[in-house]
């Protein structure tokens, strides 16, 4: 290839994936926020989300004030099977994986930051896992919320378990509303200006009082 030949542009986010656990039970755990988002995009976008059995998850597809189509995914696999989900929606609409924005809880980072990356490992998430391994890539961007509680080396699983299937306290709720809102943006920034743009205006955040 000639060297002066411009690089191709990156390719445009037109999936946004919500990870979480479906069912009442799980509604409102740090493990559903990622849920939580999307469900509040397609109620700003007003797409209806409706289960698709096709895709084994919650499915909608709209404008969201872009020009292209944008496709809202919620699997109904359960964290761990993921991945199975997008490989079937991928599949279905002949996507790339580098046309995915994966939102999902992270115990690495406080209550009160976003992190938005274009690539990377699982980092000990089983929704991450999952779908690494069913896409055989890493390379999808991603935009990881703090739910805080970081991993130590003696947690034991249970009291991890405990803390990513338990409810926002009352003072970090009021913070998630805030966090919940500038992930909107950021998600919205992703698909107007591109994942390296959002990540310079939100990386950097934190609304911690």
């Amino acid at each position: 290839m000639n060297s002066s030949t411009p690089p191709l542009p990156p390719t445009p986010i037109s999936l946004v994936v919500g990870l979480g656990n479906p069912g009442p039970k799980y509604e409102g755990t740090r493990h559903n926020i990622g849920f939580e988002v999307v469900d509040r995009l397609a109620q700003r976008w007003l797409i209806p989300l409706k289960l698709d059995r096709r895709f084994q998850a919650e499915y909608g597809v709209g404008s969201g004030g872009a020009s292209q189509r944008l496709h809202l995914i919620k699997p109904q696999t359960y964290m761990n099977r993921s991945g199975q989900s997008l490989r079937a929606t991928l599949d279905w609409f002949k996507l790339s994986p580098a046309s995915l924005l994966v939102i999902y809880d992270d115990m690495d980072l406080p209550v009160g930051r976003l992190r938005l990356r274009l690539s990377g490992s699982a980092g000990g998430h089983n929704g991450i896992k999952s779908i690494i391994d069913h896409l055989k890539t890493q390379q999808f961007s991603r935009l990881r919320i703090g739910i805080g509680a970081g991993r130590q080396p003696t947690d034991r699983d249970g009291a991890v378990i405990s803390h990513v299937l338990g409810n926002f306290s009352r003072a970090e709720r009021q913070i998630m509303d805030g966090v919940v809102d500038r992930a909107l943006e950021a998600v919205e920034t992703c698909i107007s200006a591109g994942v390296e743009k959002a990540m310079n205006l939100y990386n950097g955040l934190d609304l911690q009082p």
